[in-house]
């Protein structure tokens, strides 16, 4: 069936429905991974958002019950080149297009993605609309102007977890000594987590158990006081979608956790909440860091990580306090990777350490957040 792709800018692409019938809107993205479609399309991260592969062919390994990062699809739209009409892994349990049918996720196939990914690195991120039958490339281009923009909308309260809930190492449904990355390190008893859920992957909750931590989850909404009355050994801060600037309860809760001196890490909206907390502003980038393929430069050490990579905001370096400091940078924009505090145990990273999908250059990150851990349950003795 006929399907289009209308931008904002007056531009359309026609191709074939690949998905659910029907039409979607968001701001169209795109992501340079080669593999992890499936963890694409479940991250929360992208709730609000068509998202482009650049990779020419989806869907060739199909879908695995256990390669998701949410229980169901979170972007808004899905745009391939080429579908893939086979699943060909023996892990596979259907087909890619099964699968967004199932789920109700609007794709398009068929369309020149290289050109649609020059577009937006030319003239950044736009919103969009996809329709699927016999569709009017002006009308959807008129709708598409109407979409509502993200920045400015607390989207963090369409993808946090209702009520709390706790994982621990028996929760989690990867085999550490087989499928997943084996830690560098444990810790000398199961360490604590109180963590934010602003969307969280299930790969982060899946690291922390790999690394005997027991996490106590949180709606993003919950003051920290009840966080910290759990007297947890740390707290973490999650990734999630959209632009912080309007997520001022977020903001003070960070606050009150550098207060308190109890060992916070922060991941990629987490990072962006607690560069925030400590003084600095963010702004929006032209068309956003996705995929797995991008250098980072630990400035610690002077090494070089190739990270995974999903966000469309960063923290201003000119609005940094002298209280914080710059650990990594981006390599290929210079724009921040990570920050620390210099006297509070609290450090974060924009980038993806969970990586799924992605490279584990910085899967280490999990094991400097135990070392804060153990080294203030040692001190508080």
């Amino acid at each position: 069936m006929k399907a289009i792709l209308a931008l904002e800018n007056g531009l359309w692409f026609q191709g074939e429905s690949a998905g659910a019938s029907g039409q979607t809107q968001g701001e169209v993205v795109f992501n340079t991974n080669m593999t992890g479609y499936q963890e694409v399309l479940t991250d929360p991260s992208y709730t609000g958002q068509i998202v482009t592969m650049t990779c020419p062919q989806i869907g060739n390994y199909g879908v695995v019950t256990e390669d998701v990062e949410s229980q169901v699809p979170r972007v808004s739209g899905f745009v391939m080149r080429e579908e893939s009409p086979i699943a060909s892994n023996w892990r596979a349990t259907g087909t890619l297009r099964d699968y967004l049918e199932k789920n109700e996720v609007v794709a398009i196939s068929g369309i020149d993605t290289r050109a649609l990914t020059r577009i937006i690195r030319t003239t950044g991120v736009m919103r969009g609309v996809i329709g699927i039958g016999p569709v009017e490339p002006d009308e959807l281009i008129a709708e598409a102007r109407n979409v509502p923009k993200i920045e400015g909308r607390d989207m963090v309260s369409e993808v946090t977890c209702a009520e709390p809930f706790e994982w621990s190492p028996q929760d989690s449904d990867f085999n550490v000594d087989s499928f997943s990355v084996k830690p560098a390190r444990r810790p000398g008893r199961p360490l604590r987590i109180a963590a934010y859920d602003f969307g969280m992957k299930l790969n982060i909750l899946r690291r922390f158990a790999a690394h005997d931590c027991v996490v106590s989850v949180f709606p993003a909404r919950t003051p920290a006081v009840e966080l910290l009355a759990g007297k947890p050994d740390g707290v973490f801060l999650s990734n999630g979608p959209g632009d912080p600037s309007p997520l001022a309860y977020a903001v003070e809760n960070a606050r009150a956790l550098i207060e308190a001196n109890v060992p916070t890490f922060g991941i990629c909206l987490g990072h962006q909440i607690l560069g925030l907390a400590m003084g600095a502003r963010t702004y929006k980038l032209k068309f956003g860091h996705r995929g797995g393929n991008h250098p980072v430069k630990n400035l610690m050490t002077e090494r070089v990580e190739i990270t995974s990579q999903n966000h469309g905001f960063a923290v201003d370096p000119k609005s940094l306090s002298d209280d914080v400091s710059v650990t990594h940078v981006n390599l290929y924009d210079g724009t921040i990777e990570g920050l620390r505090h210099k006297s509070r145990p609290v450090f974060c990273v924009q980038y993806h350490p969970e990586a799924s999908p992605g490279p584990h250059d910085a899967d280490y990150l999990f094991s400097l957040f135990l070392d804060e851990m153990e080294r203030r349950s040692v001190s508080s003795k």
